[in-house]
C-alpha cells in the first residue's frame, strides 16, 4: 500500500465526517515531515474530534499505524500523524489564524475529488 492509498483513506475519512474546505498539499521534495498534508476544518470541537477519530480508525482498518495524535482533547487543531500523510483538522476559527496553506505556499495543491468520486 502506497502513500496515495493512505492519502485517499485520509481524504475519504474526513469527507465522510463532513469536513469542510479540505486541501491536500503535496509536500514531496519540500518537507521531510510528510509526503502529504491534508488540511480541513469543522464547525465545532466535537466535529473536529469526530473527523480526527475517523481518520485514525479508517487508516487503522487498512493496516496503517498512527504515529501520534496531538490536540484531540481541546478539539481546536488536531494533528493526526500517519507518517507519510499528516492530517491537520482545524476548528474553523483556528484555521485562518495558523494559515498552513500560506506557510507551505510553495507546496502544490493536489486535487482529490476525481479519486474519491471516481
Amino acid at each position: 500500500m502506497g502513500n496515495e492509498t493512505l492519502l485517499n483513506i485520509v481524504f475519504k475519512a474526513a469527507d465522510d465526517k463532513r469536513a469542510e474546505d479540505t486541501v491536500v498539499l503535496n509536500m514531496q521534495g519540500i518537507s521531510l515531515l510528510a509526503d502529504y498534508f491534508v488540511i480541513c476544518q469543522a464547525n465545532s470541537e466535537r466535529q473536529v474530534q469526530a473527523i480526527a477519530k475517523e481518520i485514525q480508525e479508517s487508516a487503522g482498518k487498512e493496516g496503517y499505524t498512527l504515529k501520534r495524535m496531538e490536540g484531540f482533547d481541546t478539539g481546536r487543531w488536531v494533528l493526526v500523524d500517519l507518517g507519510d500523510v499528516v492530517a491537520h483538522v482545524f476548528h474553523r476559527d483556528e484555521r485562518g489564524y495558523y494559515n498552513l496553506e500560506k506557510l507551505w505556499g510553495d507546496a502544490p495543491e493536489q486535487y482529490m475529488e476525481d479519486e474519491i468520486n471516481g
